[in-house]
């Protein structure tokens, strides 16, 4: 009976003596192809070169290998990753929920956080809840979703009209800017408060180049050669 003992599968090509084949296809550091060698012949290369036989294409007939530095590739593709990762945008839906008869106080608040789920790029579910006999009074619920939605109109707009479920009435709004750009934006301001915190402007640039160090040096030597001068005609005087 056939019995599976191994581990899993690992998804890191063969380098070096791992590799084992009676020949690959060889490319060269720069890439350029060296055509049909032996593994041995591509492992002395290897070693002449002072990098890995790295196998990147294992199922081609020879499999197809190339001479690189593989600690320094796994570097870069892991920065490439998480770089990527960073940027990546999750479309995350928000839900508010109302009642029909809201206080007014309470639809600012709720407002508020619906302008600041569409500012970070999120959709918005409003749901708003009947109860008792305001489920006879739909008209309600749909006036307040008009409403909210055209107080917030400059940042979204209705991607799922009013509709009725259950006990409850639901609309989708959707934001007109793209996560990423909501996200591009905030590191924005983000950078540019720290900057003002540490006390100056974003754009502002000091040319520390040796001239114009040299020409700052000059005009404030001339500054205060100029403040004293009338200070020793006073006194000879």
């Amino acid at each position: 009976m056939w019995c599976y003992r191994g581990g899993s599968i690992s998804a890191e090509p063969r380098i070096n003596d791992r590799i084992r084949v009676p020949e690959v296809r060889l490319v060269g550091p720069s890439g350029e192809q060296v055509g049909i060698v032996p593994l041995a012949k591509a492992l002395e290369l290897a070693q002449e070169y002072d990098l890995d036989l790295v196998e990147v294409a294992a199922t081609a007939r020879p499999p197809v290998c190339k001479l690189m530095d593989y600690g320094k590739f796994k570097y870069e593709s892991a920065m490439k990753a998480r770089e990527a990762r960073k940027n990546q945008a999750h479309t995350v839906i928000k839900e508010m929920k109302l009642r029909p008869k809201i206080d007014p106080h309470d639809y600012d608040t709720k407002k508020g956080h619906v302008v600041r789920f569409l500012k970070q790029g999120d959709k918005v579910k409003i749901t708003i809840m009947f109860r008792g006999r305001e489920q006879s009074r739909p008209e309600l619920g749909f006036r307040l979703l008009q409403r909210l939605a055209s107080d917030v109109e400059e940042l979204g707009f209705i991607e799922s009209n009013p509709k009725q479920d259950g006990r409850n009435m639901i609309m989708v709004l959707g934001p007109h800017k793209k996560k990423t750009e909501a996200m591009a934006e905030a590191r924005e301001a983000q950078a540019a408060r720290k900057a003002e915190r540490q006390g100056f402007a974003p754009d502002d640039h000091v040319d520390e180049s040796p001239d114009a160090t040299q020409a700052r040096a000059n005009a404030e030597a001339e500054a205060e050669a100029e403040a004293e001068a009338p200070a020793e005609s006073s006194s000879e005087a």
